[in-house]
């Protein structure tokens, strides 16, 4: 149904953007760091769910329709870059306990942000819309091929985010003393509001 050679490109393609620093990455680390491994697979399961949304609606054209529509793709854009500084906010405040009302959250609510954290981001869609279409064989069933391909990049990145949640939860148990874990947690909600920056200029119009 698709050709490996194709599939392998494909592969290789989806785990170097994978690699690539974004807002997943920054939020899974701070979540990690702050509230542990459950936590950060929890949300990892909220992103594979949102990514999976994303990639069928994009093989079955809607991403595509978005992408034409100025005012949807400006006010998906903004949303997910608002979102993301809020996230932001959120993590810095927490790290210094500078707000009662952030008590820590259940599983549910974490995977629920990861989940809205890539229905609102533009560039999951983007990607679907404009890299995947090229590895894609014509003449053969194409929205077969597009849905097979979607869910092999999102079984990359979900296997990339687990890893990556574990390595953090890891690392909290060396950074035990408290003005030090603050000091990297705030250092990482900062680089989450950076990552929310660049979100809008890449994919300003």
């Amino acid at each position: 149904m698709i050709d490996p050679a194709l599939l392998l490109g494909f592969m290789i393609t989806a785990l170097i953007i994978e690699l690539t620093p974004g807002p997943n990455m920054a939020w899974l680390v701070m979540l990690s760091l702050g509230e542990g491994r459950r936590a950060g697979y929890m949300a990892s399961g909220g992103i594979a769910l949102g990514l999976l949304l994303i990639s069928s609606l994009a093989a079955m054209g809607l991403a595509a329709l978005i992408s034409a529509s100025p005012l949807l793709y400006e006010g998906l854009r903004w949303a997910g870059a608002l979102f993301l500084f809020y996230l932001a906010l959120e993590g810095w405040l927490s790290a210094g306990n500078a707000a009662p009302a952030l008590e820590k959250e259940s599983a549910g609510q974490h995977a629920l942000r990861g989940f809205v954290i890539n229905v609102l981001n533009p560039k999951a869609a983007f990607f679907y819309v404009t890299v995947l279409p090229q590895f894609i064989a014509p003449g053969h069933n194409e929205r077969a091929q597009a849905l097979i391909l979607a869910f092999t990049s999102v079984a990359i990145a979900t296997a990339i985010h687990l890893v990556l949640v574990t390595l953090a939860a890891r690392l909290r148990g060396f950074i035990e003393n408290e003005r030090q874990n603050r000091r990297v947690r705030r250092i990482l909600a900062v680089g989450l509001a950076a990552v929310a920056v660049w979100l809008l200029l890449s994919t300003a119009r």
